[in-house]
């Protein structure tokens, strides 16, 4: 286990994950549908890449949840020396399709890394679909980030039907699957591998790998030293139940 200690409230701490497991690629894609996590995971992942030394570079896609948005965390991305990337001030709680202007030269720029959080499902997909050419011009690695408690995602052909959906309208090929299963608080070791039982499954029928299960802050991961799974321990920036008051 590696424990990189980022400030006094935030620690990236990953089992058996290493920043080659991803191959050689330097543009990260994380899609998902509201709910699922992937802006607090796109968020620590920046941050851990930033640890490896990278120049890293995060671009908020999030069109559709106004509450749950990396733009809203530009000043502490900053302070962390990692270029944000979001939509011009008068559109900054706009829940419209804006593709922020810099992001090409971010995509095109091979001195940083580009983490991007897309948000919509697949109305966030589409606007994906719009750099599809240039993200396949320089390579990329796209996730689905999946919390199998989440109300619709429950089961396999409903994770399975989300996932041909999202690749149709992105365009693009989801690489990996992640397990975010949590229910807030209330998360449990026990939680988080009954949903990576149930990625197990989903992923021998799509045949997209699982990349690894994130593990919450406020859990004890010195009990999962002994696992051959990888995990990806993150800070919460955001409580379930304030998602369950939007849905």
């Amino acid at each position: 286990m590696g424990t990189k200690k980022l400030n006094t409230t935030v620690e990236v701490i990953t089992l058996k994950l290493k920043s080659s497991d991803f191959g050689n690629e330097r543009i990260f894609i994380f899609l998902g549908p509201f709910g699922s996590g992937k802006t607090e995971l796109s968020i620590n992942f920046a941050l851990w890449r930033k640890k490896l030394n990278k120049k890293v570079s995060i671009a908020d896609l999030d069109i559709i949840s106004p509450y749950f948005r990396v733009r809203d965390h530009i000043d502490f991305l900053s302070k962390k020396d990692i270029t944000v990337i979001a939509p011009p001030k008068e559109f900054m709680h706009a829940d419209l399709p804006i593709i922020p202007p810099k992001i090409m030269g971010y995509i095109t720029n091979t001195d940083y890394e580009l983490i991007m959080d897309i948000g919509g499902e697949n109305d966030g997909a589409m606007v994906l679909g719009m750099l599809k050419d240039h993200l396949s011009e320089f390579g990329y690695t796209c996730f689905a980030v999946l919390n199998t408690r989440r109300p619709f995602y429950r089961n396999e052909d409903s994770i399975l039907e989300l996932l041909d959906r999202l690749q149709s309208s992105a365009k693009i090929k989801i690489n990996y699957l992640i397990n975010n299963t949590n229910i807030g608080k209330e998360t449990t070791v026990d939680l988080i591998e009954e949903g990576e039982d149930l990625l197990k499954k989903v992923s021998e029928k799509s045949g997209i790998p699982i990349a690894f299960s994130v593990i919450p802050d406020f859990l004890d991961s010195e009990i999962l030293i002994g696992s051959e799974k990888k995990f990806f321990r993150i800070k919460r920036f955001f409580s379930n139940d304030q998602i369950d008051q939007e849905v």
